[in-house]
């Protein structure tokens, strides 16, 4: 059984900075497609970032390239989004989810979500 668990959310202002982590257990990272999502207020669920198994980024939202960075510690078992220069409307919960091949909306792994605020 996967189980996966997000930290790290908080309440920030802009232009902060948060580190999000999502550690699994009960299989290695290395076999998972792994990505981050969020969820906003009265929005649908939306893909952030993705990884494959092998550790290679291929998916980054628009409005998070250039401040959000996906990465894995694969000795820690642990899945990282390192997000820099946070904005309002990056306020929502976010989750990591995993999957045997991609990680999609509909995938089988999922944490319980950390809220992520950002206000002045």
């Amino acid at each position: 059984q996967v189980k996966l668990v997000e930290s790290g959310g908080g309440v920030v202002q802009p232009g902060d900075s948060l580190r999000l982590a999502c550690v699994a257990s009960g299989r290695a990272i290395g076999t998972l497609a792994m990505g981050w999502f969020r969820q906003g207020p009265g929005k649908q669920r939306e893909v952030i970032a993705r990884m494959t198994s092998s550790g290679v980024v291929t998916y980054i939202t628009d409005s998070a390239k250039g401040r959000f960075t996906i990465s894995r510690d694969s000795a820690k078992n642990t899945l990282y989004l390192q997000m820099n220069s946070l904005k309002p409307e990056d306020t929502a919960t976010y989750y990591c989810g995993g999957d045997s091949v991609v990680v999609t909306t509909t995938s089988p792994y999922w944490g319980q979500g950390t809220q992520v605020t950002v206000s002045s």
